[in-house]
């Protein structure tokens, strides 16, 4: 396996457990509530485990390539959370925005919300990332 691979799949491992472990706990306490309130009539019964499992399979994958960049080493810090801020800015504004639009009873205070998580958490999954990946992502790797 090539060092620049290597160096992507752990960007990728990292970012995944991060964002995880962040997202659920983002959920829990604050999303759920808020979703129950606002939007309630809108929420299947149960959430689509497949639908979940795709989601963060995908959504990692492209917040490592525009935020944590693990084979860009002159990237600085500032640079790779600034990247996964508009990573994650136009992701979560292209949901929430389109439901705001067709779906009757999505309420801004959803769209608002869910836009401010999605660059908030982006950052903050890149900082941790790439802070606990300082020493790989600062050194070139072997094309």
């Amino acid at each position: 396996m090539s060092p620049r691979t290597k160096n992507w799949l752990a960007a990728y491992a990292a970012g995944a457990v991060i964002f995880a472990v962040l997202d659920v706990a983002w959920i829990l306490l604050v999303a759920n509530p808020l979703y129950q309130n606002q939007i309630g009539p809108l929420l299947a019964p149960k959430a689509s485990l497949p639908g979940a499992v795709l989601f963060y399979v995908i959504f990692v994958a492209g917040l490592v390539h525009y935020g944590i960049r693990p084979n860009d080493p002159r990237a600085t810090l500032r640079q790779r959370v600034a990247g996964a801020a508009l990573f994650g800015f136009f992701t979560y504004a292209t949901w929430a925005l389109t439901g705001f639009a067709v779906l009757k009873d999505f309420t801004a205070l959803v769209a608002v919300t869910d836009i401010l998580w999605g660059a908030a958490a982006c950052s903050l999954v890149t900082w941790v990332t790439a802070t606990i990946l300082r020493g790989r992502l600062a050194r070139p790797a072997a094309a």
